[in-house]
């Protein structure tokens, strides 16, 4: 019954079919062959994609060094409060561009123009009294030109009744009263030079406007001026604003942070090299950037300014300690500084902190590796914003100066606010001069209260008038052994007596009794 089925299946079967799956078998060699050209070809692609990588890598490739850990960064210049104060107005916000010298922050004023008000009114007090000073000295040394007069007048009085006393024309008792006021008067001038050599230790060798407390003053004023100038909050440089933390009604110390101000026409590259890539790294060298943000279609062609000298890690706020032996062996990343053309930046903005895949062209020479094209030359490496504030405090320093000085100077010392036609001569001690006696006289010497020991300078005391009076002098011209020296000659050149004078031997009793 079976056969008779199977027969007649294969009898249904229309001739010419193909014959069934079962009877299909393919030979090893035929796949051999195939699973051969297969890989013929794909041993044919990638030795067609080695050559020309290899190719592409000789004749372009190898002159590159390519990295992708590059950054674009910039001046990030921060505006700080320099002076103490509450914040009443905030005048800039983030993104805003600003320009060099705009007003940013004010701060509350009220306690600096006090304090600046304080400070003039010392500065004019200190004038005023330094001053006073240099016209005490005027008077003081007007009382010891008076002095010094009356003492030359006394002591050639003495001089001419020590001549005279030979003859018993004057007396004991008047020798002995003038040798007491020359005595007193003498202290006198002592005690003038020393109230001059104070004012002197004061007010010497300087005058009103350089006194080194006017000076003080001023500049303290000068201080207090800066502080008050600098509750206005003004911009260094032009830029956009960019991380603020004023806010108003906060109090602010010098050096707290405000904002920040970013120049975007002036922004470069930093390049993270492996230290197996410097070796052909140069300055000058041409180098190629993309940013994520053009992709492809943007390209800015810079140049390699210089090499930074360390590794991050040698920057770093906890550097590594290598030397304790604990390290692992890794390579190191140096910055490369890489310039950006500012025309490219001006028609294709960047911002700082952007990611960037940057090319390096070591084909060329470039310059030395010790050499640096990077410079300060653009506008936010300067400002001039507080150019005037010195000079106007000055200025005002010297107005309350000229204002609160009452006594017209030269300024050519402490001499010209002592003489109105010239300057007056140093105090010079007085050089003792010995007065010879009379000759076959014997010079006992009378009681003085004190040692003479004055510094009063000759040059306080003016010429003697000729003529002496006949009151005041008894003797005429004529008398005395001696008289070319008296009369009209008197007093031209003055000179100092002995600590005693001469009288005869029957009057030296006096002088014993006194003592």
């Amino acid at each position: 019954m079976s056969t008779t089925t199977a027969d007649m299946s294969q009898s249904s079967q229309s001739p010419g079919a193909p014959p069934a799956a079962s009877s299909y078998r393919i030979h090893p060699k035929a796949i051999r062959a195939r699973r051969n050209r297969r890989l013929l070809v794909v041993a044919l692609l990638v030795l067609i994609a080695t050559v020309g990588y290899l190719m592409y890598w000789y004749t372009h490739d190898r002159f590159w060094i390519r990295t992708d850990n590059a950054y674009v960064t910039g001046n990030l210049v921060p505006v700080a409060a320099q002076a103490s104060g509450i914040i009443t107005q905030v005048l800039a916000e983030e993104t805003q561009f600003v320009n060099r010298g705009d007003l940013l922050v004010r701060l509350d004023e009220h306690q600096a123009y006090a304090a600046l008000g304080r400070a003039r009114g010392r500065l004019g007090e200190e004038v005023r009294r330094i001053a006073a000073l240099f016209i005490n000295r005027k008077q003081l040394a007007e009382k010891l030109r008076s002095r010094t007069a009356r003492l030359e007048l006394a002591e050639h009085d003495m001089d001419r009744y020590q001549r005279a006393s030979p003859s018993g024309a004057i007396s004991k008792q008047i020798l002995q009263n003038t040798a007491d006021k020359i005595a007193s008067l003498e202290a006198e001038v002592r005690e003038t030079q020393a109230e001059l050599d104070s004012l002197d230790a004061q007010i010497g060798g300087t005058t009103v406007m350089a006194h080194p407390s006017v000076d003080l003053a001023k500049h303290q004023l000068i201080e207090a001026h800066l502080e008050y100038a600098r509750q206005q909050i003004r911009a260094p440089i032009s830029g956009y604003v960019a991380k603020r933390k004023a806010q108003v009604g906060d109090r602010v110390q010098p050096g707290a942070s405000l904002m920040t101000i970013v120049p975007l026409d002036h922004l470069w590259v930093e390049a993270n090299l492996r230290e197996t890539e410097l070796q052909h790294v140069r300055p000058g060298q041409p180098a190629l950037v993309s940013v994520s943000l053009y992709g492809s279609k943007q390209t800015f062609h810079g140049t390699v300014e210089g090499l930074v000298p360390g590794s991050g890690s040698a920057f770093a706020l906890l550097p590594p300690d290598n030397s304790t032996g604990n390290f692992i062996h890794i390579v190191e990343r140096v910055p490369v500084r890489i310039a950006l053309p500012a025309d490219e930046l001006r028609e294709h903005p960047i911002r700082p902190g952007l990611s960037t895949v940057t090319s390096i062209n070591i084909t060329e020479s470039g310059q030395s590796v010790w050499t640096s094209l990077a410079t300060p030359s653009t506008a936010e490496y300067e400002t001039d914003v507080y150019a005037d504030e010195l000079p106007t405090a000055e200025s005002m320093a010297k107005e309350v100066m000229a204002t609160n000085l009452v006594v017209s100077e030269s300024g050519e010392g402490i001499d010209s606010l002592l003489e109105d036609e010239g300057a007056i001569e140093r105090m010079r001690p007085r050089k003792e001069v010995d007065r010879s006696p009379n000759e076959g006289q014997v010079s006992p010497k009378l009681d003085r209260p004190r040692e003479r020991n004055d510094r009063s300078p000759s040059s306080f005391v003016p010429r003697r008038s000729p003529d002496l009076g006949a009151t005041t002098f008894p003797l005429t011209p004529s008398i005395g052994p001696d008289s070319r020296s008296l009369g009209p000659e008197a007093g031209r050149n003055p000179s100092r007596l002995k600590s005693g004078f001469a009288l005869d031997d029957d009057r030296r009793a006096f002088g014993a009794g006194r003592r």
